[in-house]
C-alpha cells in the first residue's frame, strides 16, 4: 500500500513511538492526524504534515470526532492507523501496600487494549467506505503490543494483560476486516528509548541495554516507525505479531 496521498491516524502521536511514526508517515507523503491528550498536543512537536488532534482514546465520542477529521478529504483517503497510545505503570498483585489497585488495572486495560480496539473499529468503519486500490486494498491497522505480552515481569500484571490482549486481537481482527481489504498487524517492541525512560539514570539504561543480545542497545523510536512503514508497504503481512526486541527475552524481574 502506498503512503503518498493518503491520510493516517497515529495515536499517542505527540511523543515517543507515535511522534516518530507520525513524522515518518508525513515524510513519506501522508497527511497525518496525530491523536493525543490535549496537554501532550500542546507541548508536543510541530511537524509539517501532522495535525495534532486532542483525543482521549477511551472516549468513543472523541475518537469518532478524530476519525471524522481524518476522513474529511476524499482526495487523501484514510488508509493507515497506527495505535501507539498507552501507559505502563508497575504494581505487584500483592505488595507492601496491599492488593493491586483495581481501578488502576482497569485503567491500563481501558487505555491500552480497549482504546486501541475503539480506534481500530471506528477507523475501520470509515476506511471501509473508501474506494479500494487496484489490488482491493483499503487500509492497514498497526497495533502496538510489547514483549511484556510474552515475558511479563514482576509488577507488570496489568500492562502484560493489556498487551497480551492486543496480541490475541490481531488474528481475529485481521479475519474480521479482510472482507473490507483492511489488514491488521501488531508490533511488539522490546525496550525502546522513549520519554518513559527519560527519568532514569544513564547507568540504569546501560544495564537495560546490556541484557539485549544484539544489537546491545535500546531500540530507537525511529526504528519502530521504520518497521511500521515497512508493514504498510508490504501487502502480504497480515494477522501477525512482529517482535522488535534484539532477541531479548525478559527475566522475571
Amino acid at each position: 500500500m502506498q503512503t503518498a496521498n493518503t491520510t493516517a491516524i497515529v495515536t499517542g502521536g505527540a511523543s515517543g513511538l507515535g511522534a516518530a511514526t507520525a513524522a515518518a508517515l508525513a515524510a513519506a507523503g501522508s497527511r497525518v492526524v496525530a491523536l493525543d491528550l490535549a496537554a501532550a498536543c500542546e507541548a508536543g512537536p510541530s511537524v509539517e504534515g501532522v495535525h495534532y488532534q486532542p483525543t482521549d482514546v477511551t472516549s468513543e465520542e472523541e475518537v469518532r470526532a478524530a476519525v471524522a477529521v481524518a476522513s474529511d478529504d476524499p482526495s487523501r483517503p484514510l488508509r493507515i492507523v497506527v495505535n501507539c497510545a498507552g501507559i505502563g505503570p508497575s504494581t505487584r498483585i500483592l505488595g507492601r501496600k496491599g492488593v493491586h489497585d483495581l481501578a488502576l488495572f482497569r485503567k491500563v486495560v481501558e487505555i491500552n487494549l480497549v482504546g486501541s480496539f475503539t480506534v481500530m473499529a471506528l477507523a475501520a468503519e470509515a476506511i471501509a467506505q473508501t474506494e479500494p486500490d487496484a489490488d482491493g486494498q483499503r487500509g492497514v491497522v498497526i497495533n502496538t503490543a510489547s514483549i511484556a505480552a510474552f515475558d511479563g515481569q514482576v509488577g507488570q500484571a496489568a500492562y502484560s494483560s493489556s498487551k497480551g490482549g492486543i496480541v490475541g486481537l490481531t488474528l481475529p481482527a485481521a479475519r474480521d476486516l479482510a472482507q473490507y481489504g483492511i489488514r491488521v498487524v501488531t508490533i511488539a517492541p522490546g525496550i525502546v528509548e522513549t520519554p518513559m525512560l527519560a527519568t532514569v539514570s544513564d547507568e540504569f539504561r546501560a544495564g537495560l541495554a546490556a541484557g539485549v543480545p544484539f544489537p546491545q542497545r535500546l531500540a530507537r523510536p525511529e526504528e519502530y516507525a521504520k518497521l511500521a512503514l515497512a508493514i504498510v508497504d508490504h501487502d502480504y503481512l497480515n494477522g501477525e505479531t512482529i517482535r522488535m526486541d534484539g532477541a531479548l527475552r525478559m527475566a522475571p524481574r
